[in-house]
């Protein structure tokens, strides 16, 4: 803790010596409003102008204001750069970069994660399994592009458990208005307080952006290679889970535990390379009032999962041959996109093309044709229809987005649309629908392993979902969202009992439900105001209203209570205070280190701890520190607290964290 001191100190230090000549301004209440794709983002920042409403230009350059630092997604969607310390981006301060409220991480970050909830289906392309690594997985669409005035610079540093570090830098520099490049890079290593359970990551991205003089050509590309490994232990044994609940002293060194195995770990590998094009065949004018163009995008990526131990171990059941397990899987694809985009004042934004995608599964797993069949891939090639059209009137946004099969081997398909009634002062109402029929994903039709009940060749059918949703939000009252979702043939992994040769045990088998899965949920959100005293809660109700086919508790918690000022002459505004987490009492879902999957248990309850952390968050100029004294009610709460079973929340804590913009 003390390095930890000494940093904080030399920062604190550092900016209030170079901030006391700087006067802090009032954010101006005005909204940004820059093109149809500018989204609202909060610019109450430092690097703005801190003399009144005179300017926002910033002090290295003249010429740049804050408001023109953007950062583009794929669906062009535009946000300014933020450097203001909120309460929603202390939440965001982890290994995921976003809000974790429905997940619960285990005890080592980058590990695994557990769900706390259940999510329609968005997407109709099947993943190569391993679901839990894709949580911490960039997809395409996580990808952003910059476009920016001068050079910028982000560092996030996030402390780790025992030994590591957590840390994010981001570079991007336009080198001239039309072409920009960005790299980054995320590493994570982490020793963790129990045996064989370290983690360690590395994610590099490299981005291009760039449009013609005439602005009639654009052009973005990406490159990624990302690597996801943890070691697996499969969590402390049976007989020590009654040590670790009771908080035996002799076990409050959480090295002293034996784990199920301590020789094996899984990974999870990705390389994509990405490319986009926009071709302006007519632009709006003041004589035309509609423009035509071509869009085009084509993506290879290799994606592998592995799970190697370095002996058989009887945590999985009976291996065909006593030897090194080295489990893999593989999936490449290619994804070709094409098309015709018209907008229209009048008519609104229709755009109408065509998507390829080309997917090549295979497994790998040495010597094991002699007991299994020759099953070693799945390749399926499709032809989708996509159709997408938006329209905004006087106080009403329309999206309607659709996905269909044409031919192919991939019969899936998509519809989606959100109709959003604007109000007053940003608040809004919408009303969303989607239907959804989605193939399986590969692991759960065909998997191969060194151990016997983790061999399965299945014929699913697709899974049929529906989800209605409704969201009303008053800014400064509340915001709640309800959803209803209808499930049909829903696969998940669920641990099963079986008997071989007069043995009980258990497996771990994919498998399709016949029955219905009707589930309401219920999120409201509200932050409540006293002075500088704020209370940010959130509260999350759900119950399936039909068959029991999926675990999940029926409500879920989070209440930040927090304290927020100025100081040093407004040189320094600090935020400190109290989060508390809680979830309902059930049967949360399992672990399986092999799969990388969580699994339906119906064995032990888990739940109704509550998760207290004190924080202190201080933003300077362009820095913004977090101070965290993770769930420090862990040893007089009681020691009943899981992020799986078999597998210990976190003990108390403390963890320091930063990010640093650097605006050249």
């Amino acid at each position: 803790m003390k390095r930890y001191i000494i940093l904080i100190l030399a920062i604190l230090w550092a900016n209030l010596f170079f901030s006391q000549d700087i006067q802090m301004p009032k954010p101006p209440s005005q909204d940004l409003e820059r093109g149809s794709n500018l989204q609202n983002s909060s610019i109450t920042d430092s690097l703005m102008s801190r003399f009144g409403n005179r300017s926002t230009k910033l002090n290295k350059n003249p010429d740049a204001k804050i408001e023109d630092y953007l950062i583009i997604t794929r669906k062009n969607d535009t946000i300014v750069i933020d450097t203001s310390l909120t309460i929603e981006k202390y939440h965001k301060i982890n290994f995921l970069r976003k809000d974790d409220f429905e997940l619960l991480p285990f005890s080592n970050t980058g590990v695994a994660y557990n769900t706390l909830s259940f999510s329609p289906i968005t997407s109709i392309s099947p993943k190569i399994g391993a679901n839990n690594k894709y949580l911490s997985y960039d997809s395409v669409d996580d990808v952003v592009y910059y476009d920016l005035p001068t050079p910028f610079t982000e560092l996030m540093y996030r402390s780790a458990f025992e030994q590591g570090q957590l840390l994010d830098v981001v570079y991007s520099v336009n080198t001239s208005r039309q072409f920009n490049f960005s790299i980054s890079r995320k590493g994570l290593r982490s020793l963790g307080n129990y045996q064989n359970f370290i983690s360690s990551s590395s994610n590099f991205k490299l981005t291009t952006n760039y449009f013609s003089k005439n602005n009639k050509y654009r052009l973005r590309t990406h490159y990624l290679n990302q690597k996801l490994f943890a070691e697996q232990n499969g969590g402390i044994n049976n007989s020590d889970t009654e040590n670790f609940e009771n908080g035996v002293n002799q076990f409050l060194d959480r090295g002293v535990f034996d784990p199920n195995f301590e020789n094996a770990h899984n990974e999870f590998l990705a390389k994509r390379f990405y490319l986009d094009q926009t071709f302006s065949l007519k632009e709006k004018d003041s004589l035309n009032k509609s423009s035509l163009e071509i869009y085009n995008a084509i993506y290879f990526q290799e994606l592998k999962y592995k799970f190697q131990q370095s002996s058989v171990d009887n945590f999985f059941g009976n291996a065909f041959v006593p030897q090194e397990i080295n489990d893999q899987i593989f999936l490449n694809t290619l994804n070709v996109e094409a098309k015709l985009s018209y907008k229209s004042a009048s008519l609104g934004n229709v755009d109408l093309g065509l998507r390829y995608v080309g997917d090549k599964y295979r497994l790998d797993n040495y010597g094991l044709n002699e007991f299994v069949d020759d099953l070693s891939g799945i390749n399926s090639k499709t032809t989708f229809f996509l159709a997408d059209y938006s329209k905004k009137l006087k106080g009403l946004d329309l999206k309607i987005y659709s996905e269909n099969y044409i031919f192919g081997d991939n019969n899936s398909n998509l519809f989606a649309t959100d109709l959003r009634i604007n109000l007053k002062n940003q608040n809004f109402l919408s009303l969303r629908y989607s239907l959804a029929s989605a193939s399986p994903n590969y692991n759960y039709l065909l998997y191969s392993s060194n151990y016997e009940s983790y061999n399965w060749n299945n014929q699913f059918d697709n899974t049929l979902s529906n989800s209605l949703g409704f969201q009303f939000k008053l800014k400064k009252i509340l915001d709640l969202d309800v959803n209803l979702i209808s499930v049909r043939k829903h696969i998940q992994f669920e641990k099963k009992m079986f008997d071989i040769e007069g043995e009980l045990g258990n497996i771990i088998i994919p498998v399709q439900s016949n029955g219905e899965l009707d589930l309401l949920k219920i999120n409201l959100k509200r932050k409540i105001n006293f002075g500088k005293f704020s209370i940010d809660s959130r509260l999350m109700f759900q119950k399936s209203i039909s068959d029991d086919i999926v675990n999940i508790p029926d409500i879920i918690s989070r209440n930040t209570i927090y304290f927020s000022t100025d100081m040093f002459q407004k040189a320094l505004f600090l935020q400190t205070g109290f989060g508390i987490k809680y979830f309902s009492k059930y049967y949360m879902n399992g672990y399986d280190p092999l799969l990388s999957e969580l699994y339906l248990q119906n064995d032990k309850k888990i739940g109704e701890f509550p998760l207290i952390d004190f924080f202190i968050n201080a933003k300077i100029q362009q820095t913004r520190l977090y101070l965290k004294f993770e769930h420090l009610n862990s040893s007089f709460t009681g020691y009943n607290y899981y992020s799986a079973p078999n597998y210990p929340y976190r003990d108390f804590t403390f963890r320091f964290g930063l990010v640093w913009n650097f605006f050249m």
